[in-house]
């Protein structure tokens, strides 16, 4: 047997000493990531290659398309096209999932769900890839391999392994508000028509004059609210999601969302306590009230999953001139991560694909790569023709593309004498106020429930692990951290 060192030091795969495993590097604590981080990089780039064929997150899904329609303009934010008037329709693809589990995992695991949006837009695609909760469990990509490896079966056994997920989250208490919410009454949907959507993330508007708007979306299910309990779960087939969506498009009980924004000024993000851009923490509605901007409804199946749920690719770098990316870190890390894990996939000629490619004219310089097709990618022809294939050229009179310069993104602000490093924000930051809301919230049956669950799993992790947990729930509500340790005691 070998003998592990006590004290070994990590490295990047190459043997390279890593002096910091916890946080990136960013422009100032709020700041953007940038391309000093390597080693975050390579973090997320391994971590898309560890599995074959099926996704490492949100690998059983299921999908539909629908259409968009625009109830208020929001031309006073946003060049968006597809925002500008009331009225106008555009056709969507929205693809459902469970996050931790492979294909063979059920319909019906407590688990975040993914919401995820491709608008065929008519200046391109826009994908908003979002889940079912507001938040999620970190906020610096550098952690997310480290979370799922932890929600993962045990590497020996190929079990659930209840003590890791609760031995991560005892160690990045910032997973406490996304926990709660999951642990909760609302973490198993009774079906994906009977859930919200959420983009999750801060973007960015832009308008006509050039002012940029930061911006959250919020999909709310016009079917209600509907969820199980460990129990009612239990009962439930594995495939019951899937089919009760396919079912109801095909007897024309089209589901639909009500998509609403939040918008905050710049201004207002320089003067914010809570960090806009941190995605464990939600923006407070009474400040930021939700303004309706259209309905999303479901209204087709797909004729074939595999050629369009399994191939469907969504990145939130696929946006359109008006909506932009922030420095929310978690954004700025899946910018990288989602192109590259559909490339390694799916293939680098991915957006070939007719559920992928857009449904307006599509001219770029690219060429060659593994699957390359020749046929018509939406109006326009293939990419793989004779013409030329790089930039500038002498055939720009003759219909070579050209950059549009007045779709150019106003330039984002940075903070003032901002220092490039990884930035420590758990010493000073708060994980505990908003769980602490959110429990508050709930009524007695909620919270039993709450805390019922929590004990379930948290009754196999290390005696360590439960008195950091009982810690944290200590700092957001002491009837919380109550509750929870007296079911441990009685487990």
């Amino acid at each position: 047997m070998v003998k592990i060192m006590a004290n070994n030091i990590l490295t990047t795969s190459t043997g390279t000493p890593v002096a910091n495993d916890d946080t990136s590097i960013s422009v100032g604590p709020r700041g953007s990531l940038t391309f000093d981080n390597h080693y975050t990089f390579e973090k997320l780039a391994h971590f898309n290659r560890e599995r074959i064929p099926e996704r490492v997150v949100h690998a059983r899904g299921n999908g539909a398309y629908g259409t968009f329609t625009t109830t208020q303009s929001l031309s006073d934010y946003t060049i968006a096209d597809f925002l500008q008037k009331a009225g106008q329709t555009t056709s969507l693809f929205v693809r459902f999932s469970t996050v931790g589990g492979g294909q063979d995992s059920s319909d019906y695991a407590r688990d975040p769900r993914g919401f995820a949006i491709k608008l065929y837009t008519a200046q391109g695609n826009y994908d908003i890839v979002g889940n079912n909760t507001p938040v999620f469990f970190l906020r610096d990509p550098i952690k997310f391999p480290d979370f799922v490896h932890s929600q993962k079966k045990n590497p020996r056994t190929n079990l659930p392994d209840a003590a890791a997920v609760y031995e991560f989250w005892a160690n990045h208490p910032q997973s406490l508000h996304q926990m709660t919410i999951l642990m909760s009454d609302r973490g198993i949907p009774a079906s994906l028509r009977h859930m919200h959507g959420f983009g999750s993330h801060t973007f960015s508007f832009w308008n006509q004059q050039g002012e940029r708007f930061w911006f959250k979306w919020h999909f709310k299910t016009n079917q209600g609210i509907q969820c199980l309990t460990d129990e009612q779960a239990s009962l439930q087939p594995p495939h019951g999601a899937q089919q009760d969506l396919v079912e109801a498009i095909d007897r024309g009980d089209f589901p639909s969302w009500t998509a609403s924004v939040q918008i905050m000024s710049e201004a207002q993000a320089s003067d914010s306590q809570v960090n806009p851009f941190d995605l464990t923490k939600t923006w407070s509605q009474k400040d930021y009230p939700l303004i309706e901007v259209g309905q999303l409804q479901l209204n087709r199946n797909v004729d074939n999953y595999f050629a369009e749920t399994e191939q469907a690719c969504f990145a939130p770098n696929n946006l359109v001139p008006g909506i932009g990316a922030s420095p929310d870190k978690m954004l700025q890390g899946r910018l990288l991560a989602y192109q590259d894990a559909h490339r390694y996939r799916v293939g680098v000629n991915a957006n070939q694909l007719p559920v992928n490619a857009a449904k307006c004219p599509v001219h770029h310089y690219q060429r060659d790569g593994t699957m390359a097709g020749g046929c018509p990618m939406g109006n326009s022809p293939g990419p793989q023709t004779s013409a030329v294939n790089f930039y500038p050229n002498d055939q720009i009179n003759d219909g070579a593309p050209v950059p549009e310069p007045s779709v150019t993104e106003p330039p984002m602000p940075v903070e003032q004498d901002a220092w490039i490093k990884a930035y420590d924000l758990s010493s000073d930051e708060d994980h505990f106020s908003q769980a602490g809301d959110l429990f508050r919230l709930m009524d007695n049956s909620q919270k039993d429930q709450l805390t019922t669950n929590i004990a379930k799993g948290l009754s196999q992790a290390s005696a360590s692990a439960q008195q950091r947990m009982l810690a944290q729930f200590t700092r957001a509500d002491q009837d919380y951290a109550d509750r929870v340790a007296a079911r441990l005691s009685n487990s």
